[in-house]
């Protein structure tokens, strides 16, 4: 890395710790139902959703209870965001005159934004009418990141707890979390965005006429949008001209706010963060870096506060911060490095600029991409497809560590935590000593939970790509042939199942095959993961919590640490390796050896 590429990540990270410490005491005494700043003003409305719903804020559930109403509630929203979807033809707020969205990509859409994965297999402008994007799509952005939050508030609560048979209130934790925590911070970040140019309004798309005709070529699509290719397995160009460009318009910056904060990642706009109109900036493009980590970061503090002990937090914090900088740094060196290719074809220099914008560069994209790929969020300002075969994979490999390197809000801390027991095992096999971690017994039962939780997703996405290649209709969306073909389905199914969002964009995935594949693989590979956390959460707040003796593992210092990176690495890439053998890696080894065309 260069001097540059050191810099903009010593100033992320300090930017970043410094605005996380004191929203962590902040988000600690919301979720503890205490007086904040807001309550004078947003309590009385607190009162009337539950008035109007019918809860009792201060009775408390058992796990069963707390699972059962958060799945329910996430059903409802499913049908909801698939309804708006296919009636919008109908509908106001559509000066477009957007029709209904096909029963398969509005299936998957469904899926995507309540999963938190927000899997766009449309272009948002070319698609969504301004109210399916405000009530749907930025609607379920704000509820699917106060699932992930609550869950791992559950689950905090379960190692914080002494013989408690309850773990909280879902609903009550899903009001506050949205009202006092998702609302006020997008209110802010999407006044800051329209500042530099972010846009917001109402108006129908725009017409302007260029200064002089454009004639470009772009590959011919068949009725369901896949590119129709030639016998050599190409994809069929044709020439298109014009003389003018429609310019989109909508309300962006409130959805652009919270498609950060929430880590959803699901853009306005098909080039999501990379479109001026989205990211018009260096600064709002650091913004919008720094709005993805805040919360995941502010929770690791805030679980320290909750279980009394805040190096379990900075411990923690510390194991996600390594595997992040590590990431970076391969991925900057792997873009700056290039394709040997471009220098024997006589440029000037062999440093990968394909599919990057100039207003960002290398080290600003390379930094995104390991943010918005180690956090479950999708958002991209660069096409992850044109990266060289390694810094395509790091993204890839980030989430196939189970989005757990910071990771989404709430789904990293819990997936990390997961994680956590897990080395706590490991190290009490070591030693011959029953595992602990924060005096809490690691039983047979929460080894089976912790087993499920890990497994889920590398079967979801390995059995989902073994699928893809071999039928037609997964073959028929792959642009680009060989290794690469391969790692844009390997990608995909990652990025599902892990409830990341991003692509390769080379590959046609708004087809019936990929929308259900893409769409089951979302959903199961949120709820296969919720429901087995909330179970570990009820079995431990039942628990005693065992006094700290000479043998007791700690697990605050860089022993653990370490121990807890070795267990991230180990266990979490091993299902990967041979997938990724026969993409990024062959890709790579073809590449230098010049097999390969830039």
């Amino acid at each position: 890395m260069n001097i540059n590429a050191f810099a903009q990540l010593a100033i992320y990270l300090a930017v970043l710790f410094i605005l996380a410490w004191p929203l962590s005491s902040y988000l600690t005494r919301i979720v503890r139902g205490e007086h904040v700043g807001l309550s004078r003003l947003l309590a009385p409305f607190e009162r009337l959703c539950y008035r109007i719903a019918g809860v009792k804020a201060e009775t408390e559930t058992g796990w069963k209870s707390y699972a059962i109403g958060l799945v329910l509630f996430n059903l409802v929203g499913l049908i909801a965001v698939y309804a708006l979807q296919r009636l919008q033809g109908v509908l106001p707020f559509n000066p477009q005159g957007f029709g209904a969205v096909s029963p398969d990509s509005s299936f998957n859409t469904a899926i995507s934004f309540v999963a938190n994965t927000n899997w766009q297999g449309y272009g948002g402008e070319a698609t969504m009418s301004y109210l399916t994007q405000m009530l749907a799509l930025a609607v379920q952005n704000f509820l699917s990141a106060a699932t992930g939050i609550a869950v791992v508030i559950a689950l905090i609560r379960g190692f914080a707890r002494k013989s408690a048979n309850v773990i909280g209130n879902v609903w009550a934790d899903l009001t506050r979390v949205t009202l006092y925590l998702l609302v006020p911070l997008s209110l802010v970040l999407a006044l800051l965005l329209v500042g530099q140019g972010v846009i917001q309004n109402f108006s129908p798309y725009a017409e302007a006429h260029t200064v002089q005709v454009t004639t470009f070529q772009q590959p011919k699509l068949d009725a369901q949008g896949v590119a129709i290719k030639d016998d050599k397995g190409n994809a069929v160009m044709a020439d298109v001209t014009t003389g003018t460009q429609v310019l989109p318009m909508g309300p962006v910056a409130s959805q652009e706010a919270i498609k950060m904060l929430g880590t959803n990642g699901g853009g306005f706009f098909n080039a999501n963060s990379a479109h001026p109109y989205e990211n018009p900036t260096p600064f709002s493009n650091f913004l919008q870096m720094l709005a993805i980590f805040l919360i995941p970061t502010a929770l690791c503090f805030a679980f320290g506060r909750m279980v009394s002990d805040k190096r379990q937090g900075v411990a923690v914090l510390a194991a996600m911060t390594l595997i992040f900088v590590v990431a970076y740094g391969a991925i900057v060196w792997a873009e700056l490095a290039g394709n040997p290719a471009l220098q024997h074809a006589g440029a000037v220099s062999s440093i990968n600029m394909e599919g990057k914008e100039t207003r960002f560069g290398i080290v600003a994209s390379s930094l995104f991409a390991t943010i918005t790929t180690a956090a479950s969020c999708g958002a991209v300002n660069a096409m992850h497809d044109s990266f060289t075969p390694l810094g395509g994979m790091v993204p890839m490999a980030l989430m196939q560590l189970g989005e757990v390197v910071f990771g989404g809000v709430g789904s990293g801390l819990y997936g990390m935590l997961v994680y956590a027991i897990l080395a706590v095992f490991i190290a009490g096999l070591m030693v011959g000593r029953t595992p602990e971690y924060l005096g809490k017994k690691i039983e047979s039962f929460e080894m089976k939970m912790t087993a499920i939780a890990i497994l889920a997703t590398p079967i979801l996405v390995l059995s989902g790509t073994a699928i893809a290649v071999m039928v037609s209709a997964g073959k028929a969306g792959v642009l680009n042939p060989q290794a690469h073909g391969f790692s844009e389905i390997l990608y995909a199914f990652s990025s599902a199942a892990n409830n990341n969002g991003s692509a390769f964009a080379g590959l046609s995935a708004n087809t019936p095959f990929y929308n259900v594949m893409l769409g089951l693989a979302m959903w199961f590979g949120r709820f296969a993961i919720i429901v087995p956390v909330l179970a570990m959460a009820g079995s431990l707040a039942t628990k005693q919590r065992l006094a700290v003796t000479a043998g007791t593992l700690p697990t605050h210092g860089p022993l653990f640490v370490v121990l807890l990176v070795g267990a991230v690495l180990l266990v979490g890439a091993l299902n990967y390796i041979p997938g990724l053998a026969l993409g990024p890696i062959v890709e790579h080894l073809q590449m230098n050896a010049n097999q390969i065309q830039p």
